[in-house]
């Protein structure tokens, strides 16, 4: 089959690898869409991650499509299921799945190689993190469930109350998804610095958007909107230390501060004690996702209620995709549907 190995930074090729074969409880699927992701972007440029993969490796991580061979020992699945499944799963014996910490397990199961013809499954995935997609959702949004999983983790994590003052710093997918997932019941200041996706975060419910390139005093902007405190909640969706930084400054006394976008290993910021201190802030790192939480994820998809398919930009051929991560660089598409 056709797929797409990483290599190294900004090393991606296309090559005849062999189809997959299910062994004991795992199953193969024909990639029917992969979306692309900030994170396959983040990993693309730096060569690598931290948790995910190391190079050469199979590429991508978000994909729905058709069960074409099942392993022995896999029930209640059968060739011709139209399936998404997430690109990890929890071991569900140890110290933190014990405590229903399933995203801090040390022993999550990792799978890559979206962007490919065809996907194998592995049996804890098949088993904890699979999903059946329903006749009438296209696969590209169902695509989508592991990120928004994330995102909905994030959400619940994030302390948030209804007619809370939240400002999301990032307008790409994830950023664009907490705005999604958030804007019914609290006030979403988005800022981010492309116009066109700071429209989107409009369609998707965003209150008020900024271009942090047009008007970069970012926390002294958010303390006027917010009689001078600060947002009740701040969620950072870019990955950049100097951004961390910017969420914590946006924060009123009292509030939570989501430092959900993984920066590069080793990085560092620094923090204000005396702020942290007397301001009782809440400072969180949230990391990937849940069963509870891909299964939330794509029920919301397939509710229809959100327009998730503003997020993909457009749809491509596999033979397309190095080009695709050049213009996601370039920051002229948000996610791309892969069509193998």
């Amino acid at each position: 089959m056709l797929a797409a190995l990483l290599y190294g930074q900004e090393d991606l090729r296309l090559e005849q690898v062999a189809d997959p074969i299910p062994d004991f409880g795992e199953v193969v699927i024909k990639v029917g869409v992969a979306t692309t992701c900030g994170t396959d972007l983040k990993v693309w440029r730096r060569g690598g991650h931290a948790k995910m993969l190391k190079p050469p490796t199979l590429f991508g991580h978000e994909a729905a499509g058709e069960i074409i061979a099942v392993g022995a020992g896999v029930t209640g699945w059968q060739v011709g299921d139209r399936i998404v499944a997430n690109n990890s799963a929890p071991c569900m014996k140890c110290f933190f799945c014990q405590r229903q910490e399933y995203s801090l397990c040390p022993h999550l199961t990792w799978n890559n190689g979206t962007f490919a013809e065809y996907l194998k499954i592995p049996a804890p995935i098949v088993q904890h993190n699979m999903l059946p997609v329903p006749d009438e959702l296209p696969l590209a949004l169902a695509a989508m469930t592991e990120p928004l999983a994330c995102v909905l983790h994030g959400v619940a994590r994030s302390n948030v109350k209804p007619q809370d003052r939240v400002v999301i710093l990032g307008d790409g997918a994830i950023g664009l998804m907490f705005v999604a997932a958030l804007a019914e019941n609290t006030e979403v200041l988005l800022w981010g610095g492309n116009d066109s996706r700071l429209e989107i975060g409009e369609k998707l419910g965003a209150a008020k958007t900024f271009n942090y390139h047009q008007i970069p005093d970012i926390p002294g902007v958010v303390k006027e909107l917010t009689d001078g405190w600060g947002a009740d909640v701040v969620i950072e969706a870019t990955g950049v230390p100097s951004v961390w930084e910017t969420a914590i400054a946006c924060a009123r006394p009292g509030a939570t501060v989501n430092l959900f976008g993984g920066c590069p290993r080793d990085t560092t910021i620094t923090v204000n004690t005396e702020q942290l201190h007397y301001s009782e802030l809440t400072l969180k790192g949230v990391f990937h996702n849940t069963p509870q939480y891909v299964k939330a994820a794509l029920a919301l998809i397939a509710s229809r209620k959100i327009p998730f398919e503003l997020l993909i930009s457009e749809q491509r051929q596999l033979q397309d995709l190095e080009q695709v991560f050049h213009d996601m660089k370039a920051r002229k598409v948000i996610k791309v549907g892969i069509k193998p």
